[in-house]
């Protein structure tokens, strides 16, 4: 067989039969590897949301909603299940980024428990968030800094350095005030309410 002689264009059929063949095989892993991953990400959202409701519970219904908050779009997910109804929010301006977080209440409003979806928090410091808004009993803070069992309806859900309620984490209180946001942003979608948003719902199949 003749060797190909070296110039552009043998260069360039080569390149491109190379690219052709990795790309052609990077569609094919990813294919036979999309049913587990699928299945690995809807366990982890299964666990968080029992996680947030308190216990095994079945989703009844779940849709998105998008609600213009200070004239940005903002999409939130809501799954209703028989024990109370987790809204999965994101506030954009933590100190990493992006804080999303997974949130439960009851039909009273008052919240059953959270989980962080989604974090790029400096370790030790802000990425405390996961627990330290938690009981003391689930290794959180506790005291003035726990939101579990309160109703953000009764409480102002901001940190005691801006005049709220809820103790921010230590040298943290930018990560702290992206989580608040978070959940009393959830809780607005939750109730359906908000003098400072318009809301649209779609279904999710």
């Amino acid at each position: 067989m003749e060797k190909l002689k070296s110039n552009l264009p043998n260069m360039a059929i080569v390149l491109t039969s190379v690219a052709v063949l990795c790309g052609g095989l990077l569609a094919f892993v990813n294919n036979i590897t999309q049913a587990p991953r699928d299945a690995a990400a809807e366990k982890t959202l299964t666990t968080g949301i029992e996680q947030v409701i308190g216990g095994k519970c079945t989703v009844e219904n779940k849709y998105e909603i998008t609600r213009s908050i200070n004239g940005k779009d903002h999409n939130f997910i809501v799954y209703e299940t028989d024990k109370g109804t987790a809204v999965q929010s994101t506030d954009p301006n933590a100190f990493g980024g992006n804080l999303t977080v997974l949130v439960g209440f009851n039909d009273n409003g008052e919240i059953l428990g959270y989980t962080i979806l989604e974090t790029a928090e400096t370790p030790g410091l802000g990425a405390k968030a996961d627990t330290w808004f938690q009981k003391a009993e689930n290794g959180g803070k506790g005291g003035k800094a726990c939101i579990v069992g309160l109703n953000p309806q009764h409480t102002n859900l901001t940190v005691s350095n801006d005049g709220g309620d809820i103790d921010a984490i230590t040298a943290s209180t930018i990560t702290s005030r992206a989580f608040l946001r978070a959940i009393q942003q959830a809780y607005n979608t939750y109730m359906d309410q908000g003098t400072d948003a318009n809301t649209g719902a779609s279904k999710i199949k």
